[in-house]
């Protein structure tokens, strides 16, 4: 859209080009010759008026063209509005439009200079916006997020509204990178883990895990979390790299009645007044 609408904008900035152009082919050309009797009188018998009705047609197309171009910054950058990836913008990045905050500590949630910043105690910011119906089956989601020293948050998908506490359907992504939990970001919360132990701790209990010296996030850094369902099929990738490929077997991963897949909407969490976690894109293609 871009290149068509600066094509536009050239054209309604040169309309005198376009009428000195009309000028021109209107104008007959002065031969530089003498014709043969036969090709001076083909010549001379072409119907030139003939052309005046083509000439103004052209023209007009030309100058309404010009009037009804859209203008180069409508519509750029505003939620709700599909990329050309297919990936639809859930957050706007001016405001929480289309997002629905929980009753408990409603202040975690602001945006400002186009971030969203997450900071404070116990809640969830759920999206109930218009795309899909704010529900959700099989997707692909990307999120750009940034931690700060000791902050805990997390992504949720195949949730629901509720007023308070954890939500209790759906499955979380862990966004942590040196928070105290080591559960760390990449981590389908308590199915699969990426831990990292302190020195004498012990492994935290329910789900598989992986260890690791680090967090695959590093705090005041910018990390791309890419989550995709298909079927029975979670694909978790942090900056690129798969930190979960898990399959649901039959019957859930045994971690809750309301851990399993089904459908529903996304939500974000607000763990405790110490944490702090930004968020500049939320972005999905349902399948």
């Amino acid at each position: 859209m871009r290149e068509a609408t600066g094509f536009f904008t050239s054209l309604r900035s040169s309309r005198f080009l376009i009428l000195l152009l009309l000028v021109i082919l209107i104008t007959p050309p002065q031969p530089q010759f003498r014709p043969c009797r036969r090709v001076r009188k083909r010549v001379s018998s072409l119907p030139m008026k003939s052309f005046f009705p083509l000439l103004i047609a052209t023209a007009a197309f030309a100058f309404t063209s010009c009037e009804k171009a859209p203008d180069s910054d409508e519509d750029t950058g505003s939620a709700d509005k599909a990329q050309g990836d297919g990936f639809v913008e859930l957050f706007n990045g001016e405001n929480l439009d289309g997002w629905s905050i929980s009753k408990e500590n409603p202040d975690s949630f602001s945006v400002k200079d186009g971030i969203l910043i997450v900071k404070g105690g116990k809640s969830h910011l759920f999206y109930s916006g218009d795309v899909n119906g704010s529900k959700f089956k099989d997707f692909e989601l990307k999120v750009r997020a940034k931690t700060f020293p000791g902050a805990n948050s997390g992504v949720y998908f195949h949730t629901e509204y509720q007023d308070e506490g954890w939500p209790n359907k759906g499955y979380e992504c862990q966004v942590n990178s040196t928070h105290k939990d080591p559960k760390k970001t990449g981590s389908l919360y308590a199915v699969k883990n990426i831990i990292v132990l302190k020195e004498g701790q012990d492994p935290p209990k329910g789900g598989e895990h992986e260890e690791r010296d680090a967090a695959p996030s590093t705090d005041g850094e910018w990390f791309d979390y890419d989550i995709s369902v298909k079927g029975k099929r979670i694909i978790i990738k942090v900056n690129g790299e798969t930190t979960v490929d898990y399959t649901e077997p039959e019957g859930g991963p045994g971690a809750g009645p309301g851990r399993i897949l089904s459908d529903g909407t996304f939500g974000i969490q607000a763990h405790d007044p110490d944490s702090e976690v930004h968020y500049e894109r939320f972005a999905v293609k349902p399948l």
